[in-house]
């Protein structure tokens, strides 16, 4: 009998991973269906809790308020992209002279690591000839110019879902009595209340502090006279969403701009790299944490090989929502008795045991 469960739960297991394997594929294959709809729930999960408040606080109607939730969301992104396509223009109208000191840069490095260095042609002519530049731009143009329209049709679509499902959300709860009238509505509804809340936790907190890193990094740059410093500081608040990698990253390209920049005084370049350092070790690692506390609970290691597998099958929004789809995921284990192992496993701490 023991030797029969022991073979049945195997194969339950293994079931289960080529049921995983299987929806990742589907996933995958319909990223350009799916995606818009997962962003729009957990954009409205975010943004439920501030039409409440509108409602209850000042008495302003669902729909009234859900409306100016996205008026005012548009006028933010529009605030940002007007910014941005300025600071655009800026780069291109001063492109020759950051090229010229690329150009001088790139000479010194090419000199210290013995690579072949045309004095007779540009700075991208010789990239181009040494690292295989040329395919690279014109690939990333091509995907730009796509991405851009496929991103334009997707805001309209997410827009369109968000204002639907703030509209469905109230009533959601009085259609789940419904559908689940009997003794497993209290497990339903713990398992989708928790959800909800952990996941609007999670974006919330993870929204306002990568609000606070763009701001810190634009001021910090400004403020020691690097370019652009609008852009480095979006940079930093786009970038923060993606744990652990996103802050390095904005580190160090807004560093390596600097260096463009200051080259060869070292003194700024050593202060913006401080900066960016100290922003995301203050912010990143203290106080988020600290906010965070233990709310998801999932192994490092699992984050790690989450935004893998996010990242492949979503790309840059997979990154994003990487650790809210794990969380999602480890709660539904921890609430079915059979999976409940998984979620243990998936867990930061031993301790979790005990307490499931």
């Amino acid at each position: 009998m023991a030797r029969s469960m022991r073979f049945s739960r195997m194969m339950l297991a293994a079931m289960l991973f080529i049921v995983v394997i299987i929806v990742f594929a589907i996933l995958k294959v319909t990223a350009p269906v799916t995606l818009p709809i997962v962003t729009a729930i957990f954009l409205a999960l975010v943004f439920e809790p501030i039409v409440r408040f509108l409602k209850e606080k000042f008495h302003i109607p669902w729909i009234c308020g859900i409306f100016l939730v996205i008026i005012l969301c548009f006028a933010a992104i529009s605030m940002v992209l007007t910014l941005l396509i300025s600071s655009a223009r800026s780069i291109v109208a001063v492109y020759p002279n950051y090229e010229a000191k690329a150009l001088r840069v790139y000479r010194e490095l090419a000199g210290f690591f013995r690579l072949p260095f045309d004095a007779e042609v540009g700075l991208f002519t010789n990239l181009w000839n040494q690292f295989g530049f040329r395919s690279f731009v014109q690939s990333s143009a091509r995907t730009f110019s796509g991405s851009l329209v496929t991103f334009s049709k997707n805001v309209f679509l997410v827009t369109l879902f968000v204002a639907f499902l703030l509209v469905e959300i109230r009533a959601f709860r009085i259609k789940l009595s419904a559908a689940f009238p009997n003794a497993g509505e209290g497990r339903v509804m713990g398992i989708i209340n928790d959800t909800i809340h952990q996941v609007t936790r999670y974006l919330s907190i993870k929204f306002f502090i990568s609000l606070l890193t763009g701001i810190c990094v634009f001021a910090g740059t400004f403020a020691v006279g690097l370019d652009f410093a609008i852009v480095w500081g979006f940079l930093a608040f786009a970038l923060n969403f993606i744990p652990n990698f996103g802050s390095i990253a904005s580190g160090v390209i807004t560093t390596g701009f600097s260096i463009l920049q200051f080259w060869p005084l070292p003194g700024k370049m050593v202060i913006v790299g401080s900066i960016m350092l100290g922003v995301n070790m203050i912010l990143g690692n203290m106080i988020e944490p600290r906010i965070q506390g233990r709310s998801l609970g999932l192994s490092p290691f699992l984050i790690l090989v989450s935004l893998s597998i996010w990242g492949w099958i979503w790309g840059f929004a997979g990154l994003i929502f990487a650790v809210p789809m794990m969380a999602i995921l480890k709660i539904v284990c921890e609430n079915v008795d059979m999976l409940r192992p998984f979620a243990i496993i998936m867990g930061s701490t031993i301790r979790e045991k005990a307490e499931g």
